[in-house]
């Protein structure tokens, strides 16, 4: 049967623009962390990432405490995973435009014409590191080719060390990389020499002298590599002089074009009188001059490291939390005064899900697999693409095995399972919906760990047992038996194995008239109903839990859930 995760849908359908509390362009650290404190707020946050972050050359990120030396790519992963664990959305894409909206918030434009509304924007653009135009160097910049010490030093100590000078800063790199290795030497490149600037003049001359640092002079026209590692640097006379690493000082630009659309210029960054890049202006907190719009990270400083990023992130979330919260506040007041509800006057919009058979045409019954065909076949996409948050935060960290996912719709948990090493039985009662699913799985690259089965849960169900048996908010309106299916689904786990169950514990607060002979059960009920045998299974988890979700209106209500973690003993 198909079910709708606890999630919230990032497509956009026909005719319809989502809207939310917070939309953070760009998914590195900066926009990962604050995007985690919003939702851990509660609010309603959408990330939008082009996947082209500027550390992805590098190998390792350092200096980030308890995660120093992880790979950039696995410690995105975990930020993603956390975000959306928490009830964060992300989506790929390339943001092409942003404008203000005259009854206020903002209009995000991605590439391909979707578009969505956000009451405030935080954008962590980062930045785009332009290097010197050597022959080579691009091809190793993050690999031999560096530029901070503080993220690379340690891993090229005591080698053979050149600085590339391309302005007045290179003396000072010169003399911070010699920290690191006794064998430092300054190509003087591009540099313009003569006192009478300040760039090499004597005093400057000495001070190399003092601490060792050879200087060579000629432009460097090419690198030497032999098997795959940087030896040497070819000078425009033909010398080679072997080094192992090159420093080098790019221009630091801004990713600002979203920032521009809106009328955000940028300002030029100088460090010892010399233009070193250009960055987004902002306030200790990243609120910008625009009314509205936080930044944070790379963009609006040009030598944050990672950590340093991420702190940013959530500074910038805490500031906007308290900017909504004031906002808000203000509605309320006013709508006291006026004898209107506060609900109607807070005007925020998380965006949750619906029950699965919300919308069907009352004058034209039809079954549940016609009726969910239909229903995916409308659009290119229904949910979120997103993980449960449950299955998030009761599966992490368990050993992988075999797993039954009960309605998987498009497969986000199915997809999210296999990535973690599990073999996957995956149903739905619609073919449209598993169509679908294993095309994400093929992209996700994990088609080989599932089994996409079409079974309606009522008449047929998979054969075999299973360490883990899901299922998600698996409701009908129809006559789907469903206590009758998670007895059997109880049925099909193994010794050991866990039994999770997660659905409505009533109907929304809007529903006047909620549907006759339909009952969404308490926790307690799911596993009395369960009828499991006395002394072969532990309670593992059994509670009710709330979330926002919007009303028809955009009014934010409050909606409750139930989950049931059950595992069968061994023995």
């Amino acid at each position: 049967m198909t079910v709708q995760a606890e999630q919230t849908v990032t497509a956009t359908p026909a005719g319809a623009e989502r809207r939310y509390d917070v939309v953070v362009v760009g998914g590195g650290a900066a926009g990962l962390s604050g995007a985690l404190t919003l939702a851990r707020a509660r609010r309603s946050v959408l990330v939008i990432d082009a996947g082209r972050p500027r550390n992805a050359p590098a190998s390792h990120v350092h200096s980030y405490l308890t995660r120093d030396g992880v790979p950039p790519a696995e410690l995105a992963a975990l930020g993603r995973a956390e975000v959306t664990g928490y009830g964060g959305e992300i989506v790929e894409g390339e943001v092409v435009a942003a404008e203000r909206l005259d009854a206020g918030g903002f209009r995000v434009v991605l590439e391909g014409g979707s578009a969505v509304v956000a009451d405030r924007l935080l954008v962590t653009t980062g930045l785009v590191d332009e290097l010197p135009e050597v022959p080579g160097l691009a091809e190793r910049w993050g690999r031999e080719v560096l530029h901070c010490p503080y993220c690379h030093g340690w891993e090229v100590r005591d080698q053979a060390i050149g600085v590339l000078a391309t302005g007045p800063l290179a003396v000072h790199q010169a003399l911070l990389w010699r920290q690191w290795s006794e064998d430092v030497t300054l190509f003087l490149h591009t540099a313009p020499e003569g006192g009478d600037s300040g760039d090499f003049g004597d005093e400057e001359y000495e001070r190399l002298a003092a601490r060792d640092i050879a200087v060579v002079d000629g432009r460097v026209t090419a690198l030497e590599v032999a098997d795959d590692r940087l030896t040497g640097v070819r000078l425009a006379d033909g010398r080679v002089i072997s080094r192992q690493a090159l420093v080098v000082t790019p221009r630091f630009t801004a990713r600002s074009g979203v920032l521009t659309g809106l009328g955000l210029e940028t300002t030029d960054q100088e460090m010892g009188g010399h233009v070193i890049g250009s960055y987004v202006a902002a306030d200790p907190s990243g609120a910008t001059a625009l009314p509205g719009v936080w930044v944070a990270g790379n963009v609006t400083a040009l030598t944050e490291q990672v950590i340093g990023a991420a702190a940013a992130g959530g500074r910038a979330a805490a500031a906007i939390n308290a900017d909504l919260v004031a906002e808000e506040t203000r509605r309320a007041v006013a709508a006291r005064r006026d004898g209107v509800s506060a609900r109607d006057a807070a005007g925020r919009h998380n965006h949750a899900h619906a029950d699965p058979r919300e919308g069907a045409p009352a004058d034209a019954p039809v079954s549940d697999e016609e009726f969910w065909d239909r229903r995916y076949g409308g659009s290119d996409r229904i949910w979120s693409g997103n993980p449960n948050t449950i299955l998030v935060r009761e599966i992490t960290g368990v050993e992988p095995g075999t797993a039954l996912d009960l309605g998987c719709g498009e497969g986000a948990d199915a997809i999210w399972l296999a990535r973690r090493g599990w073999r996957v039985t995956a149903t739905d009662i619609s073919g449209v919906a598993l169509d679908r699913a294993a095309r994400h799985a093929a992209a996700a690259d994990v088609a080989d760990r599932i089994d996409w089965q079409r079974h309606d849960l009522g008449a047929s169900f998979p054969d075999g047992v299973f360490d883990l048996v899901s299922a998600h908010f698996l409701h009908s309106l129809g006559d789907m038996p469903r206590e009758k299916i998670l007895r059997t689904a109880a049925s099909a786990v193994a010794p050991g194995g866990v039994l999770l169950v997660v659905g409505h514990a009533g109907f929304p607060s809007w529903e006047r008239n909620p549907h006759p002979g339909v009952h969404l059960p308490t926790p307690e009920e799911v596993l009395e109903s369960l009828a499991l045998p006395n002394g072969e299974w532990e309670v593992l988890l059994c509670e009710e839990h709330e979330r926002i979700q919007n009303d028809p209106e955009g009014r934010p209500t409050t909606r409750t859930d139930n989950a049931l973690k059950v595992r069968r003993l061994n023995g």
